[in-house]
């Protein structure tokens, strides 16, 4: 050993401090960037006003609605089913050749490239279910694209709650049920709410899937309902930064779309770190 465990301990915390400045470092320096060159771009008009001449002039607001809609009904889909997959999974099934198959079929959905779940919402939903290229398609296979990560966000937090909170639940007449729901479930919301953050992040930037399922290249109107074609946030970046009619008279355009998608997900995620704080107020007292 060339040092004591302190000098060791010292260089140990000195690297994991440098790792972590490093990440707050390159985070920092993207929204700086972005912010620099997409302020300019911000107002009113340009988040309330339809888009024009081909995307050239005008705002996004049809983006920013799109946006919202695909955020809301994937994870009103994806929430619910990860959250009872993962409480099934961790609460009622035993292992086993079923069990082993579902968890590898988890971990096979969550590294599966994002361009695949595009394919088959668009053989699934858009095709053989007839909702074709429209906001409940891509909302549905948005949702299956996050389902991965809010199970096993769901599976790592129950986990973590104490057996001894079941056991003195169920020790005193409560039914199994009634200890997850009443019990079990406050304890673990707060990691559940993490997994639920990741997820709307991925939810708002992803843009193969509703690239094939949905999202338009120029639509200067609102959808009707969720059997709509509707633009995005996302796709519409990606079209004024490699497809528009005159991308360096778009750009100031480019950098306020970004800017705008990321304060979308940092008031979404604000909101969920606000009642993930809630709950773990709850707990503690």
């Amino acid at each position: 050993m060339l040092f004591n465990p302190k000098t060791n301990e010292k260089i140990a915390f000195t690297i994991l401090r440098l790792s972590a400045a490093l990440v707050v470092f390159f985070v920092i320096a993207i929204l700086a960037y972005v912010l620099y060159n997409g302020l300019g771009a911000l107002s009113i008009d340009f988040i309330t006003e339809m888009p024009r001449s081909r995307m050239t002039e005008g705002g996004i607001y049809p983006a920013i609605v799109g946006t919202v809609y695909l955020i809301v009904i994937s994870m009103a889909v994806a929430l619910p089913v990860g959250i009872l997959a993962a409480i099934y999974l961790n609460e009622y099934a035993k292992p086993g050749r079923t069990t082993w198959t579902i968890e590898l079929a988890i971990n096979n959905l969550a590294g599966t490239p994002s361009v695949v779940f595009g394919l088959f919402g668009l053989a699934m939903f858009v095709k053989y279910f007839g909702f074709g290229p429209a906001i409940l398609s891509a909302s549905l296979t948005l949702a299956l694209l996050i389902l991965p990560v809010i199970i096993r966000a769901s599976q790592e937090a129950l986990i973590t709650v104490p057996k001894e909170y079941r056991e003195a639940s169920l020790a005193l007449g409560v039914t199994k049920w009634q200890t997850i729901r009443k019990v079990v479930l406050p304890a673990a919301i707060p990691g559940m709410v993490t997994g639920a953050i990741l997820s709307v992040g991925r939810v708002a930037g992803e843009t193969a899937p509703i690239l094939l399922t949905g999202a338009a290249y120029f639509l200067p109107r609102l959808p009707d309902s969720v059997f709509s074609q509707f633009m995005a946030l996302p796709y519409h970046l990606f079209v004024l930064a490699t497809a528009g009619t005159n991308i360096s008279q778009t750009r100031p355009i480019q950098y306020g779309t970004a800017l705008v998608l990321l304060l979308i997900v940092l008031g979404v995620n604000l909101l969920a770190v606000t009642i993930r704080n809630h709950y773990k107020k709850k707990i503690k007292r």
